[in-house]
């Protein structure tokens, strides 16, 4: 995974409208980007939506939200719409991204071990340098605890 001082993956991917996002177009800011697991399930609606509830202070601090998984743009779309997120949710099918950001890797659930997405967020700054990484984020009050970091 990576660590506060590397330097963030460019990396280009589709959004939930089938646009072309990049990390560089985001150049000069702040960038929170956060991995996720799968859209629609409770973890991930339930940090999506503080995200969500958190945006207009991510905006007044300049900072962009990037959500990532492995979800389709069809997928996104639709969670996107459900829960009205107001920033892109990129997909990342391939894992490229992913395993990029060193975010995939051995999870466990009710005693059985599996690979996925290891629920992560890496603060970015305007240089491209991550300065911050969350990790195994506990959902609900994550987007205050990233906010903190931003003042």
């Amino acid at each position: 995974m990576l660590k506060p001082g590397d330097k963030a993956p460019r990396f280009t991917l589709t959004d939930e409208s089938g646009e072309s996002v990049s990390l560089d177009q985001f150049r000069g800011r702040t960038v929170v980007v956060y991995f996720y697991p799968k859209d629609d399930t409770p973890g991930c609606t339930t940090e999506s939506c503080s995200f969500r509830d958190n945006y207009d202070a991510f905006l007044s601090r300049d900072a962009v939200v990037i959500g990532i998984s492995a979800d389709g743009a069809a997928s996104h779309q639709r969670f996107k719409s459900k829960y009205d997120l107001p920033f892109h949710l990129l997909s990342d099918p391939e894992k490229n991204v992913i395993t990029a950001f060193g975010v995939w890797g051995e999870k466990k659930m009710y005693g059985k071990s599996y690979e996925g997405i290891l629920r992560s967020t890496f603060l970015i700054d305007g240089e491209g340098i991550v300065t911050k990484v969350w990790e195994k984020v506990a959902p609900k009050d994550h987007a205050v605890d990233v906010l903190k970091s931003l003042t």
